[in-house]
């Protein structure tokens, strides 16, 4: 069991539970020691409200929230983009370490969610550096990569949406991100299933996306565009620093 910063306790797979350690126990004192003490009022509220939603799962998990919040402070990030938003967890934590005059495109294909965090979002004065468009990601990445001066323009970009779709989202965002900037795509360990037998028991999901996640991986290790760390953060996130 771990607590969410009050007095009720959650259990890990609950609520955004993806961490790879091995030890429930270490994971909770990760949380209660480093995390939440530090975890701004407003995201501890959104942490809360999204546990209620019959997909928490896909949440980003508190401790990935906090690695992207101090990441965007440590490369000065001013002008992001979001792909895979639900209801705003990472979102709002890329806000929050953004300057008053950052923005973020924020992009997802369901508003539903993301007006759950909305009202919390709006709440913590940050809701002015959100751009966001219901819709697909591709036809709009089309027409920005279409458009020179867009190019480079991004000084971080985030993705965690629909994984089949990863390798034709960087083939996009390549072009958009500026050169030293980064690209982090999240999920990139998958629930630890890249190095499960063939016939191990998987979820249908996990399985489903478990080739395309493969797919990235192998792509970007090669990529010579890129500077790559994998990081075993959440449920691993690889981040891609563009060198040409």
């Amino acid at each position: 069991m771990v607590t969410t910063g009050d007095s009720q306790p959650t259990k890990h797979q609950e609520v955004g539970h993806k961490s790879l350690l091995q030890s429930d126990a270490l994971y909770q004192y990760i949380l209660e020691t480093s995390v939440y003490p530090r975890e701004p009022q407003a995201m501890k509220e959104l942490r809360a409200v999204t546990a209620k939603h019959p997909w928490n799962l896909m949440t980003t998990s508190a401790d990935e929230g906090q690695f992207l919040n101090l990441l965007l402070k440590l490369i000065n990030a001013k002008n992001t983009m979001e792909i895979g938003v639900y209801t705003g967890y990472s979102l709002l934590s890329s806000a929050l370490a953004l300057p008053e005059d950052g923005k973020i495109l924020a992009l997802d294909i369901n508003r539903e969610n993301y007006e759950i965090g909305l009202p919390i979002i709006e709440k913590a004065g940050v809701a002015h550096k959100i751009d966001f468009r219901e819709g697909p990601a591709l036809p709009l990445l089309d027409q920005m990569v279409k458009d020179v001066k867009l190019h480079g323009s991004f000084d971080f970009i985030f993705v965690d949406a629909d994984k089949d779709n990863y390798l034709n989202y960087h083939k996009r965002l390549i072009d958009l991100v500026k050169i030293g900037g980064v690209i982090g795509y999240d999920n990139t360990l998958w629930n630890g299933s890249l190095v499960a037998p063939p016939d191990a028991p998987l979820r249908k999901y996990v399985r489903y996306y478990r080739d395309f996640v493969l797919e990235l991986n192998k792509a970007l290790a090669v990529d010579p565009r890129v500077e790559i760390c994998q990081l075993p953060v959440g449920d691993g996130i690889t981040l891609c620093r563009r060198i040409s």
